[in-house]
């Protein structure tokens, strides 16, 4: 067996590990990272597909996301913004196709006060939340034993007002169905973006991109770590003594360490054997979190179509296998790009079908917002993060009913010299690369501390 000593071990090469690694050496001490896949960058991944750059996994930047815009600034990364000239699109209950502009969706008179009364009252209860310990309001305990679903049925009647508020946390986000996570859970992940009204409003919270790709963050802090990253190691076991730790991989390598950080989603823990084995709290923890799903489709034309059209491309339907759609064309490139996403239940019907009747349904849902030309694209891709052996699921991990309050506050404890950081367990930024950012130099502030530097 090979073996390496190191101060401290961290695994996973996305941008919370790479981060975290980046600060140990700066403070002086020395690191490892160790990442299962053949490649740095977790579930930020740009790639080319046929001939097209395809934002694979995350991929916008928005006006909140301070620790993000200080690392994209001191890499002299630039951006650019999204799309949003001209209409944008929304199919309602009755299966109706309408334009609009602004926040508010084109519903009936009386359904667009009630979206506007939940957002307000929503706004109102996410200000009284700390995203970094919402298991701390008074009234978390009740709030996390009740359904998002259940809450909205007891706000109001209507049943289209319930729909689309559900919209931006459920399909939206969380990636769950709305009676599958707590109120309280909702409230954290609107309480990470600022406000509810941030997550409704598509030009704030989807608002640049970066110029050649948001991988090229992870990619970039990879560089400056040299031989220090090791790809394809999987790490199966972690023995933990009055020493340090002992991390081993399943390809023979052991790294003899102070610390460990485990800087993957935290589903990924029992996949680890821990000697000895976790506190019993902290195994109950990771038996009630787990991802959601969601496929984020791909859709490449010789030219923004849309755009002659007078559209945006932002396209909206509680009601539609595509339940959210924009224009996602590359800086400076000719052709048009549509991304689109279907999550929940809807991506589980449509894995239940070929890949050829899936993709057919995908683009007829396209179609509905678009018109024909949106059936047939020059370049079609998925993303599945379900089927990364190494994410399993997408956008980040959330608690079921009632564990938030009972383990949130266990998320982040370490266990003697281990360490845990992720955008799963951010506060700000959480489930994406700014909550990331945000944990890698937690965790490496807190090892600093406990190793007195």
């Amino acid at each position: 067996m090979t073996a390496l000593t190191r101060d401290v071990a961290i695994v996973g090469a996305g941008a919370a590990g790479l981060t975290a690694a980046n600060e140990l050496r700066k403070a002086g001490l020395s690191v490892v990272v160790l990442e299962a896949r053949d490649r740095v960058g977790g579930r930020l991944w740009t790639d080319v597909v046929d001939g097209a750059m395809l934002e694979i996994g995350g991929q916008w930047v928005s006006p909140d996301q301070s620790a993000l815009k200080e690392t994209l600034a001191e890499m002299g990364l630039e951006t650019y913004r999204r799309y949003r000239e001209g209409d944008s699109l929304y199919i309602g209950r009755d299966g109706e196709l309408k334009r609009f502009t602004g926040e508010i969706f084109p519903v009936a008179p009386d359904t667009a006060k009630e979206i506007v009364r939940l957002i307000e009252l929503l706004d109102r209860m996410v200000a009284e939340v700390d995203p970094d310990r919402p298991w701390e309001h008074p009234d978390a305990e009740e709030l996390d034993r009740v359904s998002f679903e259940a809450w909205l049925q007891e706000q109001t009647d209507d049943q289209e007002a319930r729909d689309n508020i559900a919209l931006f946390i459920a399909g939206a986000m969380l990636t769950k169905p709305a009676y599958a996570f707590s109120t309280l859970q909702a409230l954290l992940m609107a309480a990470s973006a600022g406000s509810f009204s941030h997550l409704v409003d598509a030009d704030f919270i989807l608002d640049e991109r970066v110029v050649g790709g948001l991988q090229q963050v992870p990619l970039l802090l990879a560089e400056r770590l040299g031989d220090d990253i090791l790809l394809g190691q999987p790490v199966n076991e972690v023995h933990r003594s009055d020493d340090g730790v002992g991390v081993i991989t399943d390809k023979g390598l052991e790294v003899r360490a102070r610390y460990v950080v485990l800087a993957h989603a935290p589903i990924l823990y029992p996949w680890i054997e821990f000697m000895p084995p976790l506190p019993r709290l902290k195994q109950q923890m990771h038996q009630h979190i787990s991802m959601g799903f969601v496929i984020k489709v791909h859709a490449v034309y010789d030219r923004p179509f849309w755009r002659e059209q007078g559209l945006s491309g932002t396209a909206f339907s509680p009601y539609a296998i595509a339940h959210e759609a924009y224009d996602n064309t590359n800086h400076g490139d000719e052709r048009g790009t549509l991304v689109g996403f279907v999550s929940d239940r809807d991506a589980d019907d449509l894995f239940r079908v070929s890949a050829e009747e899936r993709k057919q349904r995908i683009l007829e849902s396209l179609s509905r917002y678009y018109g024909p030309e949106a059936l047939n694209p020059l370049v079609y891709f998925e993303s599945d993060w379900g089927a990364e052996e190494w994410t399993r699921g997408a956008y980040a991990a959330s608690f079921d009913l009632g564990g938030l309050a009972r383990y949130g506050a266990d998320l982040r404890a370490p266990v003697g010299p281990i360490h845990f950081a992720c955008s799963d367990m951010a506060g700000a930024g959480y489930q994406h690369v700014d909550g990331a950012i945000r944990m890698g130099r937690l965790v490496a502030t807190n090892i600093l501390e406990a190793a007195g530097r």
